[in-house]
């Protein structure tokens, strides 16, 4: 029996449906590993369609080709080590979310994930069907057991292989980003570590896919859970990792442990490598924003500059009567130190021209709210048709904390394709304008330097749609906003805990109120980078009509 094992870690960024694309990453892969003399090239899970694919793998032409994909890599790569993908399967009537070990030209062994994920981003009880416990697969004279992504957070699936023969475990993973992710997987993966004397290797993908990033950061624990290695975060990577057998089993040999950032840096690179991921994956090159000299706009135009270039984003300045011209200065400002094209058109004969059409029916009547959004939706419209004109996508620009109230205006500044901050409170956002003006990183394609200025960063929040306006006029101080907003959205908390928490019950009932009546705002917004499990979109779905009102 081999005293050395090498396994060949693919650490990749795998195209929703792009199967040909895909099985190409995953052969290059393996050439590589043959190249270093590996018994094992190991993929993450699901990663011939990629992961997510949600309804897509139901489809039968889908899973069908996608298998076809799966078995034309095993004959491509069947001189040399196994290859080990992750792949939907189909017994029968049922389908699976499987892992499947290729070997001599074939499919040798099939692994069917038990536990199916059925909260935050997960529908896999929907999509699936539940695979039985199984034993270990063997790859020479070597037994391996591989739970699936979920079925390593339950300790059933990983007592079962260790019970029968498994020498190590390698587990296959798709698995999202939120803030503080890799610290539960560290927690949990000792455990299965601990509790089956075994080393344990968990691989993961990277990149973006929708509102979801992979970050990577595969890492390999020996027994007793000391950690053997870590691979980068975010960064696609391949490496080689040697398991050696003493008298006390399979150890990893000790390789490179890769320190992870800050999580304000974490946060910053997932909404710089989802907005890049985004426009790749769909074929968008370039990219425009409404920069309104206010700190979102500007924020988000560092991130597109951060994930681009400044060549590919395009920033449009549509000021109306009631824009000052400090938010003309700073709109200049920001686009000139990010490097990126200013464009500036006004708005107000196109809203003279709309004010005019609509006299007739308004007349008698106050102006107010409809008149305020008429600017806003003017600039949607203007915005739209640079977007179709150019090929450039249009970015939307509102922060966590005006999409849980609804502080935006549908088909107005809401329109575009997505939004890097969606997840991001309006406090975090002015931190992390203050973290980026200091910090440079190598994967960050804008300049160094202060981008933002301290002015746009400092001034009081306002939409500028009528003389004088602040937000404060229209909500809590964003301290206090965020503060609620914690508790009610990702707390899943009540008023009574606002209450208990020191916050007045009719401002919590206010913004309460205001979550539930935006639910259809949310409904038809753009998506956006996912920081939290608490994110709008998967992460939390409550129906549009909704009467229900906490009286706690």
């Amino acid at each position: 029996m081999a005293d050395r094992f090498r396994i060949t870690l693919a650490q990749l960024n795998p195209v929703v449906g792009d199967l040909k694309g895909n099985a190409a990453q995953a052969r290059d892969a393996w050439e590589q590993g043959r190249a270093a003399g590996a018994d094992l090239v190991a993929l993450p899970e699901m990663f011939i369609t990629g992961y997510n694919a949600q309804d897509l793998v139901m489809k039968p032409a889908f899973h069908t080709a996608a298998i076809s994909e799966v078995r034309a890599l095993a004959e491509a790569c069947a001189d040399g080590p196994a290859l080990a993908i992750g792949s939907p399967w189909v017994e029968g009537a049922e389908l699976f979310n499987a892992y499947l070990i290729l070997k001599g030209g074939k499919i040798t062994s099939t692994v069917l994930k038990h536990h199916l994920p059925n909260e935050t981003v997960f529908d896999e009880v929907r999509v699936y069907d539940a695979g039985p416990l199984g034993g270990p697969y063997s790859v020479g004279n070597t037994r391996i057991g591989s739970p699936i992504c979920e079925d390593a957070w339950h300790e059933d699936v990983a007592e079962t292989l260790a019970e029968t023969g498994a020498e190590f475990l390698l587990v296959p993973n798709g698995s999202p980003y939120y803030r503080g992710k890799h610290d539960t997987r560290l927690t949990l993966m000792v455990s299965r570590v601990i509790e089956t004397g075994l080393p344990l290797i968990y691989l993961n993908m990277v990149g973006g896919q929708d509102d979801q990033v992979f970050d990577g950061a595969t890492f390999g624990l020996n027994p007793g859970g000391k950690l053997a290695f870590q691979m980068p975060q975010f960064d696609a990577a391949i490496s080689h990792v040697d398991l050696e057998r003493g008298d006390d089993g399979w150890q990893i040999v000790p390789g490179e442990v890769h320190v992870h950032a800050s999580e304000w840096e974490q946060d910053y690179q997932v909404m710089v490598l989802s907005l890049r991921d985004y426009m790749r994956k769909t074929g968008f090159k370039k990219v425009l924003l409404g920069l309104s000299g206010g700190i979102d706009s500007a924020i988000v135009a560092t991130i597109a500059v951060d994930a681009l270039g400044a060549e590919n984003v395009r920033c449009v300045m549509l000021p109306s009567e009631y824009t000052s011209q400090e938010s003309l200065d700073d709109a200049k400002a920001v686009a000139r130190a990010l490097g990126c094209r200013y464009d500036y058109v006004p708005i107000s004969e196109g809203r003279a021209a709309i004010t005019n059409t609509l006299a007739p029916l308004f007349e008698g009547l106050e102006p107010g709210l409809a008149e305020e959004n008429i600017q806003s939706r003017l600039r949607g419209l203007l915005l739209m048709a640079l977007s179709n004109k150019f090929g450039e996508m249009l970015l939307t620009t509102g922060n966590k904390s005006e999409v849980a109230v609804g502080y935006a205006t549908i088909y107005g500044d809401m329109a575009g394709g997505y939004n890097p901050i969606k997840d991001m409170y309006k406090t975090r956002v002015f931190e992390t304008c203050r973290w980026r003006n200091c910090t440079k990183r190598d994967w960050m394609m804008g300049p160094e330097g202060e981008v933002i200025p301290q002015r746009v960063i400092d001034k009081p929040p306002t939409a500028e749609l009528r003389e004088d306006q602040k937000d404060s006029d229209s909500l809590p101080d964003y301290p206090e906003l965020d503060a609620l907003l914690d508790i009610l959205v990702d707390q899943d908390g009540s008023i009574a805990d606002c209450v208990a928490a020191g916050f007045d019950r009719a401002t919590a009932k206010k913004v309460e109120h205001l979550i539930y009546i935006s639910e259809y705002k949310r409904f038809q917004s753009a998506p956006g980078a996912r920081l939290t499990k608490h994110a709008f979109w998967l992460d939390r779905r409550y129906p549009i009509v909704n009467r229900w009102r906490d009286d706690s």
